[in-house]
């Protein structure tokens, strides 16, 4: 697969983030990729940076992905967030950041990923004392190729060795979010060459929730793009495509994570 430019500046309603609205002072987005020796490990590299007139709120249905964040006086290592991120943005500043393959950053971490889930822990809790500076450095670069390039470095010292579970699930996921057939653990089972307690394992250990979780958050990614793009659903067939029982269960689904039903959240999208 090709790769984009290296920087992105803007990028404009990606996946999962939600009641997405553009305008000129709206926070800016920026994607590097990683270095080669760090690709087995990060997915991307990336930077908000805000000077807002008026705040504004940032809801996120999060990937199964551990972030690295650098910030002032805030930065941390943040685990799968299982339920919606909601930030408030406001006046101006910049973070950093550095988004994990799914199962990546274990070769980083002394124990399982799902030891990190639902948390944010500092830099120092989770690198030591090796990580005081790494702040101070990141922040202080002229510009983000350099604040990266001093992360990356940081990174490549903790010498992470790629092991053939990461790349086993980084397939699994892959298929969970971009074949929309996948509805069930059993269907991932299918495809894996595990037996289910082993995806079970494989899935706590590395990536730090349940393949169970995988599919539903990747269908409801696909829910949130879909009443996005057009707001008119019969909501009782959508269930069906997406993989879920019946509208019941969509519904309840979909507003225990999102925080509306679809409809109402389909109402308050701007149009």
């Amino acid at each position: 697969m090709n790769k984009p430019d290296r920087l992105r500046p803007k990028l404009v309603d990606p996946r999962g983030v939600l009641h997405q609205r553009m305008t000129a002072t709206s926070p800016g987005y920026g994607r590097f990729w990683p270095d080669e020796d760090l690709a087995p490990f990060v997915e991307h590299l990336w930077t908000v940076a805000w000077d807002l007139e008026v705040p504004t709120v940032s809801e996120v249905l999060a990937h199964p992905s551990v972030q690295l964040v650098v910030e002032r006086d805030a930065s941390a290592v943040a685990g799968v967030f299982t339920g919606r991120f909601v930030r408030r943005l406001e006046g101006s500043g910049r973070v950093l950041g550095v988004k994990f393959l799914p199962g990546g950053f274990r070769p980083f971490l002394d124990g399982p990923v799902s030891a990190l889930t639902d948390r944010r822990l500092s830099l120092t809790e989770i690198f030591g004392s090796a990580a005081d500076d790494l702040e101070r450095r990141a922040l202080a670069a002229p510009g983000p190729e350099q604040a990266f390039a001093v992360i990356q470095e940081f990174l490549r010292a903790r010498r992470p060795v790629a092991r053939e579970a990461i790349g086993l699930v980084g397939r699994i996921v892959e298929r969970a979010a971009n074949d929309r057939g996948i509805t069930r653990v059993a269907q991932l089972v299918a495809g894996s060459g595990l037996a289910p307690r082993q995806l079970q394992r494989l899935f706590d250990e590395y990536v730090g929730v349940r393949p169970k979780w995988v599919i539903q958050r990747y269908r409801l990614h696909e829910a949130a793009e879909r009443i996005a793009a057009s707001p008119e659903h019969d909501w009782a067939e959508l269930a069906l495509e997406l993989g879920f029982a019946d509208q019941a269960h969509f519904v309840r689904d979909f507003r225990r994570f999102v925080g509306s039903t679809p409809a109402a959240y389909a109402r308050s999208l701007p149009r």
